[in-house]
């Protein structure tokens, strides 16, 4: 199985004009962080989790020409702003992509792409198949998909254990059984926005105190905003088996 690291940034603390910071600035290919997702591969199953608003722009960076489904990990805008542009693959593939999510993030969904969802649809828009997901284990094709619950702020939100690899996102809560489920991992990618405490997302500190209760044999931070700076200085602040993720990072397991 592999995993790629698509975008390992957010759309928090980015200005909407040209931002000046030294992020923005750098020269450094690792500071490039587009909205936080990853691609899952298998010899005969490649899916998604989240599609963001750089969703067509990573699909084409990593040339991907067969996709077979996409997990929603929760319904905020880098997250599912990307949803649209699954009609390159209904065309190529003459089928209706699979969307798996909470039964409120399907909601949000289809209040946001209404006109996916009409019943006199207009030609082109996209075609998208909704299955409703719980805390339970599911199956797509050949992937065995464990849900992870926890706390974005008050939302709940899933991340998800594939094999060896689990991935939380955009949360800031997690309760002790949901924590376990993620014991035995090889490797554990998990959000930290910033430096600083946060409402809604572990700061650097909390994920890497997560990370090493968890011990899995390499770690990885993602969802970084701008305020956690420069990729070479997180890295230094990190013990050895924990680094941030960057955009592209490819991971191999059994």
């Amino acid at each position: 199985m592999k995993v790629t690291v698509l975008g390992t940034g957010t759309s928090q603390g980015i200005p909407v004009v040209a931002c000046n910071c030294r992020v923005c600035k750098s020269n450094d290919i690792l500071d490039k962080r587009l909205r936080t997702s990853v691609m899952i591969e298998t010899p005969t199953t490649r899916i998604v989790i989240d599609a963001g608003l750089d969703f067509r722009q990573q699909m084409l960076r990593e040339q991907v020409k067969k996709l077979d489904a996409i997990l929603i990990t929760h319904d905020h805008k880098d997250h599912i702003g990307g949803l649209d542009d699954v009609r390159a693959f209904n065309w190529v593939h003459k089928k209706a992509m699979d969307i798996y999510a909470r039964h409120n993030v399907m909601d949000s969904i289809k209040r946001e792409f209404f006109y996916a969802f009409e019943d006199d649809k207009y030609p082109g828009v996209p075609q998208i198949n909704m299955h409703g997901i719980y805390n339970k284990p599911f199956r797509i094709k050949d992937l065995e998909i464990l849900p992870i619950k926890a706390l974005h702020h008050k939302l709940p939100v899933f991340g998800f254990r594939i094999g060896e690899f689990s991935y939380l996102t955009d949360a800031n809560k997690i309760q002790p059984e949901e924590l376990d489920k993620m014991r035995g991992s090889k490797y554990v990618i998990i959000n930290a926005l910033r430096k600083e405490k946060h409402i809604s997302h572990f700061s650097l500190q909390e994920a890497v105190d997560i990370l090493l209760n968890l011990k899995p044999e390499y770690g990885y931070i993602i969802h970084i905003s701008h305020q956690m700076g420069l990729h070479k200085e997180i890295e230094k602040m990190l013990p050895d088996n924990i680094s941030p993720a960057y955009d592209g990072l490819k991971l191999f397991l059994r």
